[in-house]
């Protein structure tokens, strides 16, 4: 799974999220690498297991003769508190990193495939991730 090899603050403060105003990307949201991409239409916070889960799938569907890009970076440190633990002491235990995903942000790119492989590749992708994606190409 993607993780920073080191970060500043082991512990992040949470920030202030409009769920009706997400406000839009607007660094990386156009193809870069490759011929097809899934972009996000909707604001989450991704963690580096689901990441990881949809690369796999691209992984598998590409086979050796198709190329992928990840074009996010989980490097958001999230915790959770142990279960059946009072409120108070504190703030929980590092779980893991995620990234803050927002509307027009390109997440994954591929080449090397057909129109139809690649769109079904990055389909199956989209349904491993926890916000609303479309299928972009170059063309």
């Amino acid at each position: 799974m993607l993780l920073p090899k080191k970060v500043k603050y082991r512990k992040w403060q949470n920030a202030r999220r409009n769920a009706k105003y997400p406000g839009v990307e607007t660094r990386g949201t156009s193809l870069s690498f490759g011929s097809f991409g899934l972009k996000a239409l909707s604001l989450s916070r991704v963690r580096s297991n689901q990441l990881e889960a949809s690369r796999k799938v691209l992984a598998r569907s590409a086979g050796k003769l198709g190329k992928i890009w990840i074009r996010v970076f989980p490097d958001r440190p999230y915790t959770q508190k142990a279960p059946e633990v009072p409120m108070g002491s504190g703030k929980g235990d590092l779980q893991g990193y995620c990234v803050e995903i927002k509307p027009g942000r390109v997440i994954f790119e591929i080449d090397g495939l057909g129109a139809v492989e690649a769109t079904e590749a990055l389909r199956k992708a989209g349904t491993k991730l926890p916000l609303k994606t479309k299928i972009i190409s170059r063309h």
